[in-house]
């Protein structure tokens, strides 16, 4: 049982507490700030206040005593102030929990995990050396690299965020505030990145660095060169890194202010900083609300913000409580602790690793109940084992929450089921993936796989193998282009905006200066006349059921030089040429294709698994993914009355029906081999990149899934 320190106290006037309170009121300005009172009488009066402080038995310096604030302060409430003595945070936020104490000063993370725990609240702030409440965790990237680029185009379909995806990342350390919490946090949680591992452990957090960034990021140890603020940016500085997660203060503080002095420092002008990605607060006085009276807490915030104004009180900040800046009102908790915990609620087992310094019984409840799948229902299934309800009975009792099935009639109708929050994920394909991306800010949590294993597939041009575009290419002359040889010449299409036949190619040459959009930029339909224009009007453009049509047709229509060039999928030539060895197809003398294939104009995705990252949180977004990675590995057993055997983690689950195991799944209700773990970046980054700057896009997709 701790013991109770009662330490005297003087009888102050009540015009020397007003006074205080007038002084403090001009010179203090503050976030959250109410209007001043200057009638002690309307404030009323506490009877006592007890503060949760680490209280050593010896002080070799008399004036880092906290007996002397709590002697300051009895004088300014004219009532017993005491001392609860603690020897840890958590004993502090267990103080405030069960009324022990009415106040205690922490760290930020404490206080976010006794508000998010325990509903405690925030009182007031110490104030940092600049004046402010709080320091923002931000990256600074170099001026020439394509992150940089993104932030300054002025370009809404450009994200300097989403271009972190495998870049190599400095962090000061491991689960510091600004290089790491804030920033992976705001990146999970706004759908950058997928957790990886289980959401419950802090553990997996690296290897979600991991997976969005690079196995070659930086999470340094505490001595090694790259740790810390300066680590950090010096990590970036010297190529170790493409990216530093710092404070907002670092970059001006060694390498403008300091320059001279960190050699390693490149010119101010090549770097560039990003947004903030959340605040770290000051450490916060915090109370019980449910313990103390409003009244109370008002006495007690004014007298706290005083004492900057009083010789003694200036003292106690600076010797005591290291905030000589002084302690100021910032409003409600949520204005100050907001943006910190939007962003680590969403680090993997962040609950958990705080439960463990603080003692603390963190349990949370990692899923969302009920789970809501965006999903066309018919009523009949001459295939029973092709319903989805399988999929949501399975996902039911491997998650132990309900799952329901929300029937809509387009892809159109699923985007606007996640928009709304009216479902919780999706399956969708990639154009209308597309449009909830970067219209809706929905992001992908997985996809499905191709017959090859792939999970996207190219767009990619084939030329003649004789044609001066093929020896363009060949010919190691960086001042030959084969693409732009592509102009006058007759192009094969596979159709009308056909995503390898015509989106991704022409927006490839687009958005690379070598065609000029002819006609309205808002009007899918000028894509004609931009095709005609930069190629010729004899390029084939076929209809449904033409010889020409269809990847096949395309690649035909080159053969047979009704063409010059065919847009098609990577996959085309082998397919038809190789395994099936059309009749049309060309060889050369030695029986050699005679075709050249050209770089990928970019990926066109596979269907992705969406969600809103604004409605469906990361303990449950990564249960499900979870959930579907297991049926990867799922093979359905014959042996006596058959099991279902996973073949990754070798489990044996003799439960589940035939129909559930991941085998039939994929196959029957999906039409896949599997699902992979994607994020939205890395699945549509490449077709993103491309068919935006095909004129009127956006405009098409919408009225195509009428939204």
């Amino acid at each position: 049982m701790h013991q109770v320190i009662t330490v005297s106290r003087q009888k102050v006037t009540k015009s020397v507490f007003v006074a205080s309170v007038m002084l403090m009121s001009i010179l203090v300005g503050c976030v959250g700030e109410t209007e001043e009172t200057n009638d002690l009488d309307e404030l009323g009066n506490i009877d006592s206040l007890v503060i949760a402080y680490q209280v050593r038995d010896t002080y070799t310096n008399i004036d880092e005593n906290p007996q002397k604030m709590a002697d300051y302060l009895s004088e300014e409430f004219d009532a017993p102030v005491d001392l609860y003595p603690i020897d840890s945070t958590g004993a502090a936020i267990e103080a405030l929990r069960f009324g022990h104490a009415d106040i205690a000063f922490m760290d930020g993370g404490s206080a976010w995990i006794g508000w998010q725990q325990y509903d405690l609240g925030v009182l007031a702030s110490e104030t940092k050396p600049d004046g402010r409440t709080w320091y923002g965790a931000r990256a600074v990237v170099k001026a020439d690299s394509d992150m940089a680029l993104a932030h300054q185009d002025d370009d809404l379909y450009t994200d300097p965020f989403a271009l972190f995806q495998g870049k190599t990342s400095c962090h000061t350390g491991w689960l510091k505030s600004a290089g790491m919490l804030l920033p992976m946090g705001y990146l999970i949680g706004n759908g950058y990145a997928n957790v990886i591992g289980d959401p419950n452990t802090v553990e997996s957090m690296r290897d979600t660095i991991y997976d969005f960034f690079n196995e070659n990021a930086s999470i340094p140890d505490t001595g090694e060169t790259y740790y810390s603020y300066k680590g950090a940016l010096r990590c970036l500085s010297e190529d170790r890194g493409d990216i530093a997660f710092v404070a907002d203060t670092t970059l001006d503080y060694y390498c403008v202010d300091r320059a001279e002095s960190n050699t390693w420092c490149l010119d101010e002008t090549e770097y560039v900083e990003l947004p903030l990605f959340g605040r770290a607060p000051g450490h916060p006085v915090m109370y019980n609300p449910a313990e103390m009276s409003e009244e109370k807490a008002e006495i007690v915030r004014k007298v706290l913000v005083a004492m900057e104004d009083n010789d003694e009180g200036q003292e106690i900040l600076d010797e005591i409580l290291n905030s000589p800046r002084g302690i100021v009102d910032v409003g409600t908790t949520e204005d100050h602790l907001g943006t910190y915990s939007a962003a680590i609620r969403n680090v993997p087992g962040i609950q958990a690793y705080y439960g463990g310094i603080y003692d603390l019984d963190t349990t949370v409840s990692p899923t969302k109940d009920p789970i809501v799948i965006a999903y066309e229902v018919r009523d009949t299934y001459t295939n029973i084992d092709s319903n989805p309800q399988i999929f949501a009975d399975r996902l039911a009792m491997k998650l132990n929450v309900s799952v329901e099935l929300y029937d809509v009639s387009s892809e159109g109708a699923i985007l606007e089921a996640l928009r709304f929050g009216h479902a919780d994920i999706g399956f969708m394909d990639g154009g209308a993936a597309w449009v909830g991306w970067k219209e809706y800010g929905l992001s992908a949590l997985a996809a499905d796989l191709k017959p090859d294993g792939r999970s996207w597939y190219g767009a990619q041009a084939y030329v003649r193998a004789d044609s001066d575009i093929a020896q363009a290419y060949l010919d190691d002359d960086d001042s030959t282009d084969p693409f732009e040889l592509f102009r006058g010449k007759t192009s094969c299409h596979t159709g009308w905006l056909k995503s390898a036949g015509m989106l991704l190619p022409m927006g490839y040459l687009i958005g690379n200066g070598y065609a000029d959009v002819v006609g309205d930029p808002d009007d899918v339909a000028s894509l004609r006349d931009t095709i005609y224009e930069f190629f010729n009007e004899d390029a084939s453009i076929p209809e449904s059921g033409d010889l020409y049509y269809s990847y096949e047709g395309a690649l035909r229509c080159l053969s047979e030089e009704r063409g010059d060039i065919a847009f098609i999928a990577d996959t085309t030539h082998d397919y038809h040429c190789v395994n099936k060895q059309r009749n049309w197809c060309l060889t050369d003398e030695d029986g050699n294709s005679g075709y050249v294939a050209l770089p990928l104009f970019g990926k066109a995705p596979s269907h992705p698994v969406m969600y809103n990252p604004d409605s469906l949180d990361m303990y449950t977004r990564t249960a499900i993914l979870n959930a579907l990675m297991e049926m990867n590995g799922e093979t359905w057993i014959e042996e006596g009355s058959g099991y279902c055997y996973n073949e990754i983690t070798r489990e044996v689950d003799r439960d589940m029906d035939r129909n559930m195991c991941g085998d039939s799944l994929l196959d029957e209700v999906f039409n896949t081999g599997g699902f992979v773990a994607v994020n939205t970046q890395e699945h549509m980054g490449t077709y993103s990149d491309s068919i935006s700057n095909v004129p009127g896009i956006s405009a098409y997709f919408e009225d195509k899934y009428d939204l």
